[in-house]
């Protein structure tokens, strides 16, 4: 029996969770859910692997869902890593021109495309944008003094309404 797993299931416990899903599927089926993935929560590979396990599992059953994350640790290594001065007013990273450099080498290079591999190799089919590929989101500045920190004022999701219609899972950054 080399090579072969063996998983005992509880028929029971099976039918009452699907039974238990069923209301959720059948209400939500056709939908599309927007997923906050929060940076912190990228850091362990468990829970990682558990989102995306759950995320799938909700595109089998019919939910369309669109992952967006963030990355603030990541970024605050590579700005140490970098030797740039962090700076925080109000809980909000000022964002110069060079920490903006650092921001989207983070999060559009190695965050995104970090978790849509870990989409495809969970078995899904992930497809990373940023929110600037197709004009996706519109901002505005939050404040001046917040250099080019912003706000999403608009919304386009024609692009993500595609990608989810063609079996991708967008993870937008």
């Amino acid at each position: 029996m080399t090579g072969t797993t063996l998983i005992v299931v509880d028929r029971n416990l099976q039918g009452d969770i699907l039974n238990q899903a069923l209301p959720y599927i059948q209400r939500f089926q056709g939908h599309t859910f927007v997923i906050k993935y929060g940076g912190s929560a990228m850091i362990d590979s468990g829970i990682m692997r558990g989102v995306l396990r759950n995320v799938l599992l909700m595109q089998l059953v019919g939910v369309r869902c669109v992952l967006v994350h963030g990355g603030g640790p990541e970024i605050d290594r590579w700005i140490d890593r970098l030797g740039v001065k962090k700076e925080m007013r109000d809980g909000l990273r000022v964002t110069d021109a060079e920490t903006m450099d650092i921001v989207e080498m983070v999060l559009s290079g190695r965050t995104n495309k970090h978790l849509v591999s870990e989409v495809n190799r969970a078995g899904g089919r992930g497809l990373g944008l940023s929110g600037r590929d197709g004009k996706l989101l519109v901002g505005e500045p939050l404040d001046e003094s917040l250099g080019r920190a912003g706000r999403v004022t608009a919304v386009n999701p024609e692009i993500l309404f595609l990608a989810c219609e063609n079996g991708y899972i967008p993870v937008v950054c």
